[in-house]
């Protein structure tokens, strides 16, 4: 009952993850593309009609894999550095997500395009679907900041959860180094939520870019459908 009342009231701040179900045609594709370059460091041919978001999540979801997105294609090993979790701990660790939405962000979101900070998150509320927020700043924004990238599949065997309770980031962290089982190229066009990020202030507080999360989004939904029939 806690954890309802707690996903309502996180779905009129973030947008909800979709519904994972799928069909006896999509296991049985996905489950050949997959084994198919299931070794060291593999790069999947995508040769389904089903969304590729929808691959990637599928495989999240039945594999014992983390996922990490990165605009770098040629990884061959994942290293341990020091990096923030999300309530601001320094820890030396490999990062990634048991999600198969969110680095897809991180995958296609052109690095070298970012000016200031980004704000993201994946939260899971126990025994529901996971909650999404993603925003740029102006400037990060207005510079097309978007590109083709790679989603890496990792071995689970080493990562543990960054955060418990109610709800929580969905971050798992590995301690030792990681070489990627296979990954798969993607495109903005792939990224879930495109059309679904918004645009914060740098000098503005974090709760203030939840509570606006979804109006900014709607906002700028609205002005684009306006410029394309004005």
């Amino acid at each position: 009952m806690v954890s309802e009342v707690v996903s309502g009231l996180m779905g009129i701040l973030f947008y909800r993850g979709p519904v994972l179900n799928f069909s006896e045609e999509e296991r049985s594709e996905f489950e050949k593309m997959y084994l198919s370059a299931a070794t060291e460091n593999a790069e999947i041919t995508y040769t389904s009609k089903y969304p590729k978001h929808r691959f990637i999540q599928y495989i999240a979801a039945t594999k014992p894999v983390i996922l990490h997105g990165s605009n770098n294609r040629e990884i061959g090993e994942f290293e341990a550095r020091r990096q923030t979790l999300y309530n601001g701990q320094f820890v030396n660790a490999v990062f990634g997500t048991k999600d198969g939405i969110w680095p897809l962000f991180y995958a296609v979101l052109d690095k070298n395009k970012v000016k200031g900070g980004i704000r993201n998150a994946c939260l899971k509320v126990e025994g529901g679907r996971p909650h999404y927020f993603y925003s740029l700043n102006k400037e990060t924004r207005d510079a097309s900041p978007w590109t083709s990238g790679m989603i890496y599949f990792l071995p689970g065997e080493t990562f543990q959860r960054a955060g418990n309770g109610l709800v929580s980031f969905d971050e798992w962290v590995s301690k030792t180094p990681v070489k990627p089982i296979a990954k798969i190229s993607v495109e903005p066009a792939d990224f879930y939520f495109l059309d679904k990020v918004s645009c914060h202030k740098d000098t503005e507080s974090i709760v203030k870019s939840w509570l606006l999360y979804k109006f900014r989004v709607k906002r700028t939904i609205g002005q684009t459908i306006h410029k394309m029939t004005s």
